[in-house]
């Protein structure tokens, strides 16, 4: 007798197309579901894309525009540091009576700069005022070059920085270092600041390095700030050319040497050798008369003494010259000018020449 709760595989066979049929339906249920979701993910992508797009260049589109005027591309020729720390070369005599006779943290500094406070000797008995502004400087010593033919040039002043005033005490003023071209010391000099402007940049021509002379004043690059000897662009070189001499602040001078100096390296005279000197022509041919070591003759016929290159130079005009540069006039002193290299076409060495343009 069959067993009552047997199940036949008819049965078994359609409980299980109706369970697949069921799946099927569900699986075919969520792929449409998510084909719906993706579809308005997709499409809320590539909207806010678009709109993101369009923003963007919408942003750049209305992006402002950098206009320069004419009138901002005239800018200084020179900077502050060299306007006011390049030093100079005077006769007349300073004041000494004015310095630095201390500073706020003496017990453990000797040398002081931007942002340290100093003592000066001027306070409220000297008319000083809280916010009074004094260059500081340095002189430090007599000039003697050989690179000029004017007596007494004077002594060079190092121009160290500026301070301003904050605090009065008496006899005595506090002072903050505003700005520092080198370290202060104790015992540097106070003095009132020079007023100074910088000559403005302008559309010139061209350096030319063959340039005539121009038959107007003329002398030499003496001395460098710093001590240096070969110089660059905007580095600044003093001049044994002053007020005595009719220049004037913002004057350009080109800066020239007599054609054929200026070799830093022991010049080689000896261009030729003899022939009869032996061990450089051929040991067969004994080609020494007219190897490139053999000298030139100097008549047409090939006769005569020999040819030189410091010969040959001496038939040329003696005005010819190397332009290497030029330089502006930046401050003026009695016998002397500070000037400021603008322009080079090649090492500038002290004890170039300079001539007003």
């Amino acid at each position: 007798m069959p067993f009552a709760g047997r199940i036949s595989s008819k049965s078994l066979f359609h409980k299980f197309l109706k369970e697949n049929y069921k799946n099927q339906s569900l699986k075919k249920e969520t792929i449409v579901k998510f084909q719906k979701i993706f579809g308005k993910s997709f499409g809320m992508f590539l909207l806010s894309l678009l709109v993101f797009s369009a923003g963007a260049v919408s942003a750049q589109n209305n992006r402002p525009t950098l206009v320069v005027s004419q009138a901002t591309r005239n800018l200084p020729v020179a900077g502050a540091n060299n306007l006011y720390c390049a030093g100079y070369v005077q006769n007349a005599k300073v004041d000494t009576s004015r310095k630095i006779v201390g500073a706020e943290n003496e017990q453990e500094q000797n040398i002081y700069s931007q942002g340290n406070n100093v003592y000066i000797s001027l306070g409220e008995n000297r008319n000083v005022q809280i916010g009074d502004m004094f260059s500081v400087i340095r002189p430090r010593g007599q000039v003697e070059t050989r690179w000029t033919k004017k007596n007494d040039l004077g002594y060079y002043v190092q121009e160290v920085g500026a301070l301003e005033v904050v605090k009065l005490k008496g006899a005595v003023a506090v002072a903050k270092i505003t700005t520092s071209c080198d370290n202060f010391l104790i015992g540097d000099l106070i003095q009132p600041t020079p007023v100074r402007t910088s000559p403005m940049s302008m559309q010139r021509p061209s350096l030319d390095v063959f340039a005539d002379p121009s038959g107007k004043a003329k002398g030499r690059i003496f001395m460098a700030r710093d001590g240096q000897e070969l110089l660059g662009r905007e580095q600044i070189v003093y001049i044994d050319l002053g007020a005595e001499d009719g220049v004037s602040v913002g004057d350009y001078l080109t800066i020239y040497r007599p054609l054929g100096d200026g070799n830093l390296f022991q010049k080689v005279w000896k261009e030729t050798l003899s022939a009869r000197d032996e061990s450089y022509q051929s040991d067969e041919y004994r080609g020494g008369k007219f190897s490139n070591q053999a000298g030139r003759k100097r008549l047409g016929d090939a006769t005569g003494r020999v040819e030189t290159t410091e010969k040959a130079k001496s038939k040329r005009p003696d005005d010819l010259r190397k332009v290497v540069g030029e330089v502006i006039i930046l401050n003026i002193r009695e016998k002397t000018a500070t000037a400021m290299i603008v322009r080079t076409a090649q090492e500038i060495h002290t004890g170039d020449w300079v001539e007003l343009q």
